[in-house]
């Protein structure tokens, strides 16, 4: 005990190298083989790569979930650290589905990695992109020790956190219309329906301030507007006209849009089809009117046809016309010389324009496709390798499939065209592939494939597949850089690193109530009604991110067929 006192006393004492020998000396060198194999893990660590992540939305959470985090240091930054499934959002405002049934821990999602990720649960506040660095705000204002800003350095930064609400700027939508972005807006939404009508049922109000309080008013006939008035519809109708009523008749729901038909981002068959069954449930749709104003008591609204302003009194107002900019993103915009734009302008690759090592993806950025005729003649000189001045078949197909994948414009362009390849495009007046065209021809056959370019809608399909596609260009970098395998640089010459984001649409749904739906699905098939609405619930099941959230959704789905909706203010 003496000499191993005395041991003990002189390692305090040592300086850390004496420790180690020390230690070794005892143990056969095997502490010391521990302290360099740290050592090693260390040096590893700090060789890897820093990834930001901003945001855990769909497109955030598909690029974790698909990320090689072994390859890279991961840092996430978000004032949620959960990841909602934002579809079922219209379904929690009734009770239909319950709020934690749609959220999952990004720590469950991310923890079976091989790896570590870090995350921070916190707003970014500023990015600074000329000096790598990202300033975060903590989401606990309460606490003062929590609440300090901090900065994370960064060697890559993956920008997806979404887009707010968008209110053109009209005065009173802030202070007195519900939004439906976030899991909380369906919380506050469910209470605020019941409210109305707890109100509504008090005594000594007049008929018409009953009938006021139990005014639903949507300003939005996009998907989620028309969702949302679906799901109210059936939860007054099925559930809580039970339980008040003495004020059933008094209920009105009123949807207002400023275009000539609701759901225009659908096939218009779908439009008609969900007109024609609000009109037979009793919900007022009010098409071609633009809203003014909105105070505590009432909503003033536009008649486009006639200039007219009406005022509609109020119980409850849901705003869902579209998606605005947040505040960090226009200051980024600012800096890298995009101010000005709705969105983050990023190209096929989905790289911010202006920073090399900056990502955006998701609802905050929008790609900027490249024009082809700006190319053309790029293009053209890059084909014909002879310098005759004329593209033969031979030379021609060499570069078709990479205009295909540089430009997917050209692709849509020869669906609209009934064409399978560019080369169809290229005929003579008989109607004969030409063995060789001109520099002229070849502009001529192209020249309307431009007019094809579309921006990409800011729906989850699209977000989760852009995160999942930038996951898997990080997970081949280093690879690609000695093998690209995207398509030909006709400008530079050589290949791009990889291909480009390309988008696929698997379809679209839209639950208009009663155990119907519409949806749109690949090669132009459109479906509606009960048997639609069984493909909707399986389609959304699946589409869960765990078998916990599936179990939890699928199971609240058969609660309200037996028991009905909870009214119940919580």
């Amino acid at each position: 005990m003496t000499i191993l006192s005395s041991l003990g006393r002189a390692s305090r004492s040592a300086p850390l190298a004496s420790k180690l020998l020390l230690l070794g000396t005892l143990s056969g060198g095997s502490l010391v083989a521990y302290s360099d194999s740290n050592k090693k893990e260390e040096e590893q660590k700090q060789k890897k790569k820093k990834v930001v992540v901003l945001g855990t939305g769909w497109a955030g959470i598909s690029f974790l979930k698909d990320l090689d985090i072994s390859s890279y240091d991961v840092q996430v930054v978000s004032p949620q650290n959960y990841f909602a499934f934002t579809p079922l959002l219209p379904s929690v405002t009734c009770g239909t589905v319950e709020a934690r049934s749609i959220v999952e821990s990004v720590r469950n999602i991310t923890k079976k990695k091989n790896g570590e990720i870090e995350l921070w649960e916190a707003d970014c506040v500023k990015i600074d992109p000329a000096n790598n660095k990202v300033r975060c705000q903590p989401v606990f204002k309460d606490d003062p020790e929590a609440s300090q800003e901090f900065s994370l350095d960064y060697d890559y930064l993956v920008i997806a956190v979404g887009a707010q609400v968008n209110t053109f700027g009209t005065p009173g939508v802030l202070e007195n219309c519900h939004f439906l972005k976030e899991v909380e807006d369906a919380q506050r939404i469910r209470r605020g329906v019941i409210d109305c009508f707890e109100k509504a049922i008090l005594p000594g109000l007049t008929e018409e301030q009953r009938r006021t309080k139990l005014h639903f008013v949507i300003v939005g006939g996009g998907p989620t507007g028309v969702e949302f008035a679906a799901e109210l519809h059936d939860f007054i109708e099925e559930d809580i006209t039970k339980i008040y009523p003495s004020v059933k008749e008094l209920v009105k729901i009123t949807l207002i849009q400023s275009g000539d038909h609701i759901l225009n981002s659908f096939d218009e068959r779908i439009s008609s089809f969900a007109e024609q069954k609000f009109l037979r449930d009793g919900i007022d749709v009010l098409m071609g009117m633009r809203v003014m104003s909105v105070s505590d008591k009432d909503i003033s609204v536009k008649i486009k046809s006639s200039g007219e302003v009406v005022s509609l009194p109020h119980g409850l107002i849901l705003w869902s016309t579209g998606v605005g900019t947040r505040p960090v993103i226009s200051d980024l915009m600012e800096q890298v010389g995009q101010g000005g734009r709705r969105a983050l302008a990023t190209n096929e690759w989905l790289q911010v324009k202006g920073c090399e090592n900056v990502y955006a993806v998701g609802d905050c950025a929008s790609i900027a496709q490249r024009k082809i005729m700006g190319d053309i003649e790029n293009i053209f000189k890059a084909a014909d390798v002879d310098n005759s001045g004329t593209l033969t078949e031979e030379e021609l197909q060499e570069v078709v499939d990479d205009i295909v994948v540089r430009y997917p414009q050209v692709e849509l362009y020869l669906k609209s065209k009934h064409v399978r390849s560019i080369k169809d495009l290229l005929t003579c007046s008989e109607g004969n592939p030409k063995k060789e065209v001109d520099i002229k021809a070849f502009e001529s056959a192209l020249s309307g494939v431009d007019s094809q370019m579309k921006s990409l809608p800011a729906t989850a399909q699209v977000a989760a597949q852009q995160g999942s596609y930038l996951a898997k260009c990080f997970n081949k970098m280093e690879h690609c850089k000695e093998h690209p395998e995207g398509p030909k640089r006709f400008r530079t010459g050589g290949h791009h690193q990889f291909r480009p984001f390309q988008y696929k649409h698997f379809g679209q749904f839209a639950p208009l109530g009663g155990d119907q739906a519409a949806a749109e699905l690949p090669g132009d098939w459109v479906s509606a009604g009960r048997s639609t609405q069984w493909l909707w619930y399986s389609v959304y099941a699946s589409k869960q991110v765990s078998w916990r959230t599936r179990a939890l959704v699928v199971s609240d789905w058969t609660r309200r067929y037996i028991f009905g909706r909870d009214s119940s203010r919580i």
